[in-house]
């Protein structure tokens, strides 16, 4: 459904000659072909996802480089990039609603030390993939796990 929905959002841009917008589709249906193709299987939404989340955090990575290296306007087509990724992704998590959820994730692993934050990551990432930075729950986890 995604995957169909970004094809559609392709040729809209190429009707309307959005050329920006349309390289930057072009992109994202690139990185999924190469998956496919790759692992010879078709993508479902979830790891559509996951290939968009790994776009995002490239985008923003190479953002912090262009900026660090003054070059603003690099760095802007990469914010524009994040920003259609982004589009596809589902709406972000609040920093409330991901202590919850890392909260219930300690309680249903049963999570006690450090040597289960393995557990505690792989009943969060399905639920968290492109909503949040992992980044960002691998630290959350960490310290919950730690106090």
């Amino acid at each position: 459904m995604l995957k169909q929905r970004i094809q559609d959002d392709m040729k809209a841009a190429l009707k309307a000659g959005d050329k920006r917008r349309l390289g930057v589709i072009r992109l994202i249906l690139a990185a999924i072909k190469q998956r496919e193709v790759d692992e010879r299987i078709e993508l479902d939404d979830t790891q559509v996802l996951a290939v968009l989340d790994k776009l995002v955090k490239q985008r923003r990575d190479a953002r912090e480089q262009y900026t660090k290296a003054n070059r603003q306007d690099l760095a802007e087509q990469e914010a524009y990039e994040v920003g259609i990724c982004q589009e596809y992704l589902p709406a972000a998590l609040g920093e409330d609603e991901l202590i919850a959820l890392v909260d219930e994730a300690i309680t249903a692993v049963a999570a006690t030390s450090m040597q289960d934050m393995g557990k505690v990551m792989g009943r969060i990432k399905p639920q968290a993939q492109g909503r949040v930075d992992m980044g960002v729950v691998s630290k959350l986890v960490k310290e919950r796990l730690a106090g």
